[in-house]
């Protein structure tokens, strides 16, 4: 987890650079977008994958692909070469953020999970701190092409160890059900990938081909989409399907809020370059500190309470952001705004992953696991895709972008105040105080 955050944190700054070099700038939108719209798909595989022959096998798989799409990338003669290799990385991302959780619920005992979470959390504070400005010196000193090869390198360690110390680990003998997992349902999550990426790459212009493109990725996401989801998910039925949507809501609304903090004071506040990247730090520093904390009073807080206390955080977050759009407002608020925001997403996420594993039976986890990376790049990709337009529309007819910042702002306080007041729904009934004891034994009645 260590090298994959810091492959993720070191590769973002250069994508910019190989566009350019790539003579494809106006596909940008396509190559930031293919990482997050492939995960979809290869969380689908993870969790299936996990469920019938347990976590080691997709978790070797993911790494061994990471490995494989580095040098992808790096080797790019063309863009289209650099989407494709960002978008195979995507489904190694997927992969291995499912098996991770899988792991956990598969191999874990309960008290231990959400310490476990924390911990995964930790992994990204010294990545942030150091992978964009030792990717920046790179690149100054060779090219990008080199950051991208020596990731790759440095992931080969963690590829090695998952193939040879994992041989041979089965799984838990209770995480096993005479009854397989049902097969899942490879073909629609690969056209629900596709209608991501589609659908950030729409919204990067307002003409006829790329408003064509939204509305058809919109379309085959509202159709296809649920059949990737617990079923009620949308009307956010207790239980496992009010967790994912949980998941979708907030995951929404912060990283559509980390998307425009930056561009609002790169472009309208004027704020130095090294600002905005102590943001960014700050924001993984939050985020760390704050999942430690909810390890540590899990005994006396339950899950669902923490959810929507994170959310309220958020929702504050989201409050000062729009008042960023005020000029007589200091900027250095609004990175106070991705501070507190990755502060509530640090005490959300691990909560909503360890509610999601509460809600499964134990061969199931990895189903669960996968629902739940699913609803969050859906959450992601929809989210996204509406306040962008937003702040075109907005742009078009207003006097300068604030008012299109503002705009975008408020449209996130509706995600998180939904996420606040349907916390309650994926609370695990009949459990002790912090959700927790018995999960996997008592998790369908739970549900019911």
């Amino acid at each position: 987890m260590f090298l994959s955050g810091f492959a993720a944190l070191a590769v973002m700054p250069m994508l910019p650079m190989a566009a350019r070099d790539l003579d494809g700038v106006g596909l940008y939108p396509l190559v930031a977008g293919a990482f997050v719209a492939a995960s979809l798909l290869g969380g689908v595989l993870g969790g299936a994958w996990a469920d019938r022959a347990g976590a080691r096998l997709p978790l070797m798989a993911g790494v061994v692909l990471t490995v494989a799409t580095l040098i992808i990338s790096a080797t790019s003669g063309s863009i289209w070469q650099l989407a494709f290799g960002r978008f195979t990385d995507g489904i190694a991302a997927g992969l291995v953020a499912v098996s991770v959780n899988a792991a956990i619920g598969q191999s874990y005992p309960d008290h231990v999970r959400a310490k476990a979470l924390a911990l995964m959390s930790t992994c990204w504070i010294v990545p942030s701190l150091t992978g964009p400005p030792l990717a920046g010196l790179v690149a100054a000193w060779s090219s990008w092409r080199t950051v991208f090869f020596g990731l790759a390198v440095l992931t080969v360690i963690p590829a090695a160890a998952a193939v040879l110390l994992l041989r041979g680990r089965p799984m838990r003998a209770d995480a096993v059900s005479a009854e397989p997992p049902p097969r899942p349902a490879l073909l629609v999550a690969g056209v629900v990938s596709v209608a991501a990426a589609l659908t950030q790459f729409g919204v990067s212009e307002w003409d006829v081909v790329h408003l064509l493109c939204t509305g058809t990725g919109l379309v085959a996401l509202v159709v296809l989409a649920p059949r990737l989801l617990p079923p009620g998910t949308w009307r956010a039925a207790r239980g496992l399907p009010a967790t994912a949507l949980l998941r979708a809501l907030t995951s929404g609304a912060y990283f559509t809020l980390e998307a425009f903090v930056p561009l609002m004071l790169t472009t309208e506040r004027r704020v130095p370059e090294v600002v905005v990247g102590l943001a960014f730090t700050g924001a993984a520093l939050g985020w760390a500190g704050a999942s430690w904390v909810q390890g540590r009073v899990q005994e006396r807080v339950p899950r669902h309470l923490m959810v929507r206390v994170g959310a309220g955080v958020m929702a504050v977050a989201v409050v000062l952001a729009g008042l960023c759009t005020l000029p007589a407002v200091p900027a250095t608020v609004a990175v106070a705004s991705m501070v507190l925001a990755a502060v509530g997403m640090g005490w959300v996420a691990p909560s909503l992953t360890l509610l999601s594993l509460a809600h499964s039976a134990a061969d199931r986890q990895g189903a669960a696991s996968s629902a739940m990376q699913t609803s969050q790049n859906l959450g992601q990709t929809v989210v996204l895709a509406v306040a962008s337009g937003l702040f075109s529309a907005v742009s078009a007819v207003a006097a300068g972008q604030l008012p299109a910042f503002a705009g975008a702002f408020v449209l996130l306080l509706l995600p998180v105040a939904a996420a606040g007041a349907l916390a309650a729904r994926a609370r695990v009934v009949g459990l002790g105080v912090a959700d927790k004891g018995g999960v996997g034994e008592r998790a369908a009645e739970g549900v019911r």
